[in-house]
């Protein structure tokens, strides 16, 4: 995919992570979006959630299929992998990349006409065999490549920017992915990165495939009064569920060699602007819940609605449906499960990339394939 090469230039006082890379590293070539597009600011958030969690470039894939969303794999990771698919068929290539190479760190990008039209199947399957990546759509609610007509995801009573009113029932992506069996749910505005940032930081770390819907405005279709995928809509009806915070693995930080004082030793987790051991304050231990993921990391929900439990399917369901008859919109990280089994576990993939399998591992001989043989007979 085409786009702007953006010059190579980087102040030698910016930050780096744990890689020595800087967030420049992170982005790719200039946006052709449309001015304020609200998949800028997502774009953004990958950036800046990859760079803290100092993904390695060219150990990440990155995937998408057709529409204005598909444009955003070509804004960062300048240098990892990257496939643009056909028209909803994103899941089955990226499902075939994390199949391949378990090393990888695969980013799906797509639209709500992507995946809930054409590529609603191929969802929906991702989903149920709990692909191992990371899956964004950007949800605006109009197909913005071919002038703005209404999307599956448009709410029944929304109008176009020429006055048409949308008589249609919605999809909603959060509420499918719950009901097939996604193990991480989470929903999110574009104009909240301070949200957005942890959620897909959780998500990139998650064992399995994890879903997060962005609301993302589009500011030349759809971001008029009436909409309710506009900027002002969203953030009047945003009713957080939870706020989330992930806390990567880290080294730990020996302070000795103190002189006078109690000469006691400190330690603590250093990394991306977190610090302590990841244990909750007495106060907050009733409101807090903390979700080991795989990787080592944890991710610390905290409710804001009250009673509201992100590790029981059911109950985030009935939330969000009861968000949506009242014409609100539920974010935050709204569902994740540990527990559950990955594709990489069901198939029991071999975790060398295929890349890296010698001659041998791939052609044992007539005797081990005679073998296996048997078995179909």
């Amino acid at each position: 995919m085409t786009s702007i090469a953006k010059p190579v230039v980087a102040h030698p006082r910016l930050k780096t992570n744990a890689l020595g890379l800087t967030l420049r590293d992170y982005e790719g070539g200039m946006s052709t979006l449309c001015a304020g597009c609200g998949h800028d600011s997502v774009t953004a958030a990958i950036v800046q959630a990859t760079w803290e969690l100092a993904i390695e470039p060219h150990r990440a894939a990155k995937m998408s299929g057709i529409g204005c969303s598909s444009k955003t794999t070509a804004y960062f990771l300048k240098q990892s992998h990257g496939f643009n698919s056909v028209h909803g068929r994103m899941p089955s290539v990226a499902s075939g990349a994390a199949a391949a190479n378990r090393s990888l760190s695969v980013i799906g990008i797509s639209g709500d006409g992507d995946s809930l039209s054409i590529g609603l199947g191929q969802l929906s399957h991702a989903i149920r065999r709990n692909v191992n990546m990371l899956y964004i759509i950007e949800n605006n609610g109009v197909y913005g490549l071919t002038k703005g007509q209404f999307s599956a995801s448009a709410d029944i009573g929304s109008k176009l920017k020429k006055g048409e009113v949308n008589e249609q029932p919605p999809i909603d992506p959060v509420l499918l992915a719950l009901s097939v069996g996604a193990t991480f749910v989470g929903r999110s505005f574009s104009g909240d990165k301070q949200q957005l940032v942890p959620i897909i930081k959780a998500a990139i770390s998650h064992r399995g495939l994890a879903l997060i819907d962005v609301i993302s405005p589009c500011v030349t279709f759809n971001n008029h009064e009436g909409s309710t995928k506009s900027y002002k809509y969203t953030r009047d009806h945003d009713v957080e569920a939870v706020e989330a915070d992930y806390i990567p693995v880290c080294e730990p930080i020996e302070i000795t060699g103190l002189t006078g004082g109690s000469g006691a030793a400190g330690n603590g987790h250093a990394g991306n602007g977190h610090a302590g051991n990841g244990q909750a304050h007495t106060a907050e231990a009733s409101s807090l819940r903390v979700v080991q993921l795989h990787d080592g990391g944890t991710v610390r929900l905290r409710s804001t609605e009250p009673g509201y439990d992100p590790t029981d399917r059911a109950s985030a369901y009935q939330h969000i449906s009861a968000c949506q008859r009242r014409g609100e919109i539920a974010t935050g990280l709204l569902f994740v499960d540990e527990s559950s089994r990955s594709m990489h576990d069901v198939l029991k993939t071999t975790s060398t990339p295929l890349v890296d399998l010698t001659h041998d591992d791939l052609c044992p001989g007539t005797a081990a394939l005679d073998k296996l043989m048997t078995r179909f007979r």
